[in-house]
């Protein structure tokens, strides 16, 4: 192990042990020889993500599959799978928009089965790994945003997640290169301001969202201010919530609910 850890080191790893450990796990559950220990380590540290290398990642008490050219659920994220598990009413219906590895959607089902998921991306390869790890009852679909959902859950979504990517064009550069050169673009790029797709999400979810239900995004601390007057110009409710533990910043929106009816007036009694 003291040489996967000073090649590791080498490599620039600031949790060396803990990769190598890791590395030697997945080895020996698969029950490989030295050369695909090698292959793992070499993937390492040619710059592969450790969870690509693994081919699985835990967030929010799942254990995802993943595959080489999907976004890498970040553990900070686990925020929006506990507002989503608290917002959803009982046998509600739960949407996974941009939805990746499906690991958030695959989150909210471990902790609440009685709930519908639906799960959506444009990507393909993302699509096929958000199969791999959701149950059979989960409906997983291609395209762009609500073009992907079926007709029927038109104002039926009862909390709608969004993971939408949010990193601004310029800054996708400066990003690690685990990121950058391991993870698709537009899984990171947000656009100018990081706020593109949230826009987008925004201007059509009232046509989606059941009266009173609640859409939640993830955002950095700089667009907050932006995220909230977005969502308020579409008819929402949003809030910010944070998590300082796990270093999350996420916005709650809800739908509004419509005025009951008024009640008749009396006709006056004759004089």
């Amino acid at each position: 192990m003291s040489d996967l850890v000073q090649r590791l080191r080498a490599a620039g790893s600031v949790f060396a042990e803990e990769e190598a450990a890791l590395l030697l796990a997945a080895a020996a559950e698969a029950d490989t020889d030295a050369d695909d220990l090698e292959s793992l380590l070499q993937q390492r540290l040619d710059g592969l993500p450790l969870e690509q290398v693994l081919g699985r990642v835990d967030v929010a008490g799942v254990r995802v599959r993943l595959r080489p050219g999907v976004f890498v659920p970040r553990q900070r994220t686990a925020l929006l799978v506990d507002l989503a598990v608290a917002a959803a009413p009982p046998g509600g219906t739960v949407v996974d928009l941009c939805c990746g590895s499906g690991a958030l959607l695959a989150a909210v089902l471990h902790r609440r089965p009685d709930v519908t998921g639906h799960a959506a991306d444009l990507d393909p390869v993302a699509v096929a790994c958000a199969l791999d790890n959701l149950p059979a009852p989960a409906s997983v679909h291609q395209g762009d945003l609500y073009d992907a959902l079926p007709t029927p859950l038109r104002g039926c979504v009862d909390v709608l997640v969004v993971n939408a990517p949010y990193v601004p064009s310029a800054e996708v550069a400066h990003l690690p290169p685990e990121a950058r050169d391991h993870e698709p673009r537009r899984a990171l790029d947000g656009g100018t301001d990081g706020l593109d797709v949230h826009r987008r999400v925004a201007r059509d979810a009232l046509g989606w969202l059941a009266p009173g239900a609640t859409l939640l995004i993830e955002v950095a601390p700089a667009q907050l201010d932006e995220a909230l007057a977005v969502l308020r110009c579409a008819g929402l409710a949003p809030e910010a919530v944070t998590d300082d533990e796990r270093g999350a910043l996420a916005v709650r929106a809800i739908a509004p609910t419509p005025a009951p009816p008024e009640a008749p007036t009396a006709p006056a009694a004759p004089r």
